[in-house]
């Protein structure tokens, strides 16, 4: 599988494995949980994505299981994790109110209990999971800072910013941000015009993308959609799911989906996506069959901006 180099020192798999579903499964030992992890490798995903909310506090727990009991797994795969969203359940238990919390103080409290978790010593990669409208950016640029400079973080990226959120953590770092996960596929074509995509496209960073699979309604529902899907995946002998993931790869932007299954014969699946070659009108295809009509203009797509997408489409054009 190709390897998208995302920083001088980190590559990752071009298809990421999500693990936000692991600690749903009704098996959860460490044995099957080291199958799935295998199964990944035998494919060339390398790259596995947690995040310390999955499970309510529990999912990294789960993989720590198995990397504890198989420490060579550890050596074969980059881990990506979040951290900022606190809810009333596992350690935040007793929260009055859903909120994001990036201060230094908690920011750190996650690391540590992430690495205690998955009983490992760093973390190739740490996202900042949801945009924090009470943050200090001076303050959580400092600390995100600190983390990669004693060797507990590899790499820091960011998930679900807009590019004003990004501009303003980073402008407080000295490290730079290397990604940023945010929803996009047949189902979430927003980013494909409201400016995130162009922005991360111009400056060179990857996305990852998560929900490729609209959360499998791009693959359980029947529509226009699914027509166009069923009848790409016969020509490639692929199926629906391999067709709506190379909709993704095939962008020039190298985006990274995250696909997560608990079954062992759909992660065997996974890489099949690869073997798709979607050219230009197989593509607009796709993504007017989403749209439910024909593909418009950027200019024209300007009349249905949000307030904020404007904002974000005027600061680029002033740079």
């Amino acid at each position: 599988m190709e390897r998208i180099k995302l920083s001088e020192k980190l590559e990752v798999s071009r298809i990421v494995y999500g693990m936000w579903r692991l600690a749903d499964d009704p098996n959860t030992s460490v044995s099957h949980v080291e199958n799935k992890i295998n199964k990944c490798l035998e494919n060339g995903i390398t790259t596995i994505d947690q995040a310390d909310i999955y499970g309510g506090y529990t999912a990294e727990a789960v993989l720590g299981q198995a990397l504890k009991q198989n420490p060579n797994l550890r050596d074969q795969i980059e881990i990506v994790t979040k951290c900022d969203i606190v809810i009333d359940a596992g350690r935040h238990s007793g929260a009055r109110v859903k909120h994001y919390n990036t201060s230094r103080e908690h920011i750190h409290s996650s690391v540590d209990a992430s690495l205690v978790e998955m009983g490992i010593d760093y973390i190739d990669l740490l996202l900042i999971h949801r945009p924090d409208p009470f943050m200090n950016h001076h303050l959580t640029g400092a600390a995100l800072d600190e983390l990669v400079a004693v060797g507990k973080v590899g790499a820091i990226g960011v998930s679900n910013f807009r590019p004003w959120d990004w501009e303003l953590l980073q402008s407080a770092m000295n490290n730079k941000l290397i990604t940023n996960q945010i929803e996009i596929s047949l189902n979430e074509l927003r980013a494909f015009t409201n400016g995130d995509i162009a922005f991360h496209q111009r400056h060179g960073h990857k996305l990852m993308a998560w929900s490729p699979l609209g959360g499998g309604d791009l693959i359980t529902s029947e529509g226009k959609i699914q027509v166009v899907l069923d009848e790409l995946a016969k020509k490639n002998e692929v199926d629906r799911a391999a067709i709506a993931v190379a909709f993704l790869l095939a962008h020039p932007a190298k985006i990274l989906p995250i696909l997560g299954t608990n079954s062992l014969d759909r992660i065997s699946s996974i890489s099949d996506a690869t073997k798709v070659a979607l050219d230009r009108q197989d593509w607009f295809s796709l993504y007017e069959a989403s749209l439910g009509q024909e593909a418009v203009s950027y200019t024209h797509l300007r009349a249905h901006e949000t307030r904020g997408d404007l904002v974000c489409r005027l600061l680029l054009e002033k740079k």
